[in-house]
C-alpha cells in the first residue's frame, strides 16, 4: 500500500523538474493507480512502523532518482541517450554504494561459506557461480530495459510498468497461494487498471499528434544521424550553386 505512493512522487519530482506538463488528465491517471492500488492491497498484512517509514522513504528517493535518469537520458548534450553509456557511468556508483551493505550483512557468511570460498564440491562451485552468472545478465537485461523505456518516454510510464507487474503478481499469489480479494479489492484492481489503460490510451493519442515531419533538431538523440543529414544538405547546396554558376557562365 505504502509502494503506491512512489508513483505520486514521480509526477511530483517530474513537474518540480518541469519533465511533465500539469494536465488533468495525467493527475487522474497517477490518482487512479495510485488509489487503485491502495485499495488493491488493502488490508494484505500487518502495519509495521518501521517498514512504512522504509517503504515511504524508498518511493521518496526512488522518484527523485528515477526523474534524475530521465533528465540523463534525454539531455542530448551530455550524450547519455544510449542505455549502454548510461550503466557504463551509473551502475559503478550504484555498486560502490551497495558493496559496504553487502559486506556487513553478508560479507562473512559468504566468505565462510563451503558453496563458494571454502568449496570442497567443484560441481557445486560451478553450479552456483552459473547461478550468480545467470542473474547478473537478468538484471544487466532488466536495468537495459527500464533505462531504454525511460529514455523513449518518461520515468512516469516506467513506474506505471512496473505497477503493472505488481498487481500481476498479486493476482498470481492470490491464484497459487489461495489468498483472499474481497470486493474491495477487486474495486481497486478495477481503478488500477483503468488508470493504466488511460495512461496507454493517451500515450498512443500523444505519439500520433507528434507524428508528422519533425525539424533536424529532433535528431539529438543520434548525433551520427544528424552530422550525416547536414553533410548532405550542404553537399546538395553546393552542388545547385556550382550549377546555377555554369548556367550564368553559359
Amino acid at each position: 500500500m505504502t509502494k503506491s505512493s512512489a508513483v505520486l512522487f514521480i509526477l511530483i519530482f517530474s513537474l518540480i523538474f518541469k519533465l511533465e506538463e500539469l494536465r488533468a488528465a495525467l493527475v487522474l491517471v497517477v490518482l487512479l493507480i495510485a488509489g487503485g492500488l491502495f485499495m488493491f492491497t488493502y488490508k494484505s498484512t500487518q502495519f509495521n512502523l518501521e517498514g512504512f517509514a522504509l517503504v515511504l522513504g524508498a518511493s521518496f528517493i526512488g522518484g527523485i532518482r528515477w526523474t534524475l535518469t530521465q533528465m540523463l537520458l534525454q539531455k542530448a548534450e551530455l550524450g547519455l541517450q544510449n542505455p549502454i553509456d548510461t550503466m557504463f557511468h551509473l551502475q559503478p556508483l550504484m555498486f560502490l554504494g551497495l558493496f559496504p551493505l553487502f559486506a556487513v550483512f553478508e560479507g562473512l557468511h559468504l566468505s565462510t561459506s563451503e558453496k563458494i570460498f571454502r568449496f570442497q564440491d567443484t560441481g557445486l562451485l560451478l553450479r552456483v557461480l552459473g547461478s550468480l552468472f545467470l542473474g547478473g545478465i537478468l538484471a544487466f537485461g532488466l536495468g537495459f530495459s527500464e533505462f531504454l523505456l525511460v529514455s523513449r518516454t518518461s520515468s512516469l510510464t516506467l513506474s506505471i510498468a512496473g505497477i503493472f507487474k505488481e498487481v500481476c503478481t498479486l493476482l498470481l499469489a492470490a491464484h497459487l497461494l489461495g489468498d483472499q480479494i474481497s470486493l474491495l479489492n477487486w474495486l481497486g484492481f478495477a481503478l488500477c487498471l483503468s488508470g493504466i489503460s488511460l495512461h496507454v490510451a493517451l500515450k498512443a493519442l500523444h505519439s500520433r499528434g507528434d507524428g508528422g515531419p519533425k525539424p533536424l533538431k529532433g535528431l539529438g538523440s543520434s548525433p551520427d544521424l544528424e552530422l550525416l543529414l547536414r553533410n548532405s544538405q550542404q553537399e546538395e547546396g553546393d552542388n545547385e550553386e556550382e550549377y546555377f554558376v555554369a548556367q550564368g557562365q553559359q
